[in-house]
């Protein structure tokens, strides 16, 4: 690593507003890690791990920061006793050397003495978890318990859109609009289903050509390119790959009304939220609309039943819908008040503790 990385990188933790960042690394196993702690005021933080091959350190740090942010805002606003936290690999994740990675993870995540949990998160599979609970038990998502969060984290994400219908055209019938999805994976594909059985049209893009043919055969899904995602006319863009994707370039081409989607960390900056607002555009906080996954995810970690979380998982559009009705209310952009909903209650309940799990947004 250069001089100058060091540098940048230096500045980017002496800014953040996190309670612990921890760089590791294990040549034997070419295992490089982050580790970033945001907030531990509700409860240990918690946050999967994203296995990708970042460009440089410096993005890497970046991304291992906003994530673990996101996931403290995530939790606030779902009402979990959980913080805020968020691992990242950095490497090729097709690598077929996986158990030696993942458990040197594992030994990772065991030296925080479980002020951290982790799950899977992109490029990583509840398989992967399962070679990272042989060092640790500060682990979810494993096989056979809370189950894939994919199509939970779908059902949120599509409840969310639900509301933000409901907020804008007075009805939360998603029949005769049209919805852009990028991204096919397994939440993408998930909430595909979910929007074609509401009577939806589908526009779909993805990096992978087989996720796309597998949506448009199962769901009559118009396919477009990459590129053409975010100018598709469409009432709706849900985007469901990687974050960033609402910035300068993409924002003038934006045909929808509304955006919505699983993706974390939409905006690039925040800024760029403002922006929507000004132009008109709803945009529904992607911490707000993608928590279905760490609330399904709560049947592993806290015992709950299948049926308590599935109703919390639904209550995401109640979430959203009174979100975007206190928002419009102050004259306030909607991913402000949920970041201010979400500050408020880390900050009082670094005083008071953690909250019950029954919490609903505060007023």
């Amino acid at each position: 690593m250069n001089t100058n990385s060091v540098k940048n990188i230096c500045e980017i933790y002496a800014t953040a507003e996190h309670e612990r960042v921890v760089l590791w690394s294990d040549p034997t196993c070419n295992y490089r890690g982050i580790i970033a702690i945001h907030s531990t005021a509700l409860g240990p933080a918690l946050g999967g791990t994203r296995f990708w091959n970042y460009a440089n350190d410096e993005e890497a740090s970046r991304d291992a920061l906003r994530l673990s942010k996101g996931m403290s805002y995530k939790n606030a606003l779902a009402g979990l006793p959980f913080g805020g936290g968020k691992s990242v690999i950095i490497g090729d994740n097709r690598t077929t050397d996986r158990e030696r990675i993942f458990r040197a993870h594992g030994r990772f995540i065991e030296s925080f003495g479980g002020r951290y949990i982790t799950a899977e998160d992109i490029g990583t599979t509840p398989s992967d978890m399962e070679y990272v609970a042989l060092e640790t038990r500060h682990v979810g998502g494993l096989p056979g318990r809370s189950g894939d969060p994919s199509p939970v984290t779908a059902h949120g994400v599509f409840r969310a859109l639900q509301a933000c219908a409901q907020h804008r055209w007075g009805t939360a019938d998603l029949s005769r609009r049209v919805v852009a999805l990028q991204g096919c994976g397994s939440t993408g594909y998930h909430l595909a289903r979910e929007i074609h059985e509401a009577g939806a049209a589908l526009v779909v893009a993805d990096v992978d050509p087989e996720r796309v043919r597998h949506v448009v055969s199962e769901f009559g899904a118009q396919a477009v390119s990459p590129r053409d995602i975010l100018s598709a006319q469409a009432d709706v863009f849900s985007p469901c790959a990687m974050g960033g994707v609402i910035n300068d370039e993409t924002i003038p081409a934006l045909k929808a009304e509304i955006i919505v989607g699983s993706a974390n960390n939409q905006l690039l900056e925040p800024r760029h939220g403002d922006l929507l607002n000004d132009l008109g555009k709803l945009y529904a906080p992607d911490y707000v609309a993608n928590a279905g996954g760490v609330i399904n995810g709560c049947r592993e970690l806290l015992s709950w039943a299948a049926a308590d979380a599935a109703v919390k998982v639904n209550a995401i559009y109640d979430t959203m819908l009174e979100l975007l009705d206190k928002s419009k209310a102050e004259g306030m952009p909607p991913f402000r008040k949920a970041d201010q909903l979400a500050e408020q209650r880390l900050s009082a309940e670094s005083f008071m503790g953690p909250i019950s799990t029954g919490s609903t947004m505060t007023p």
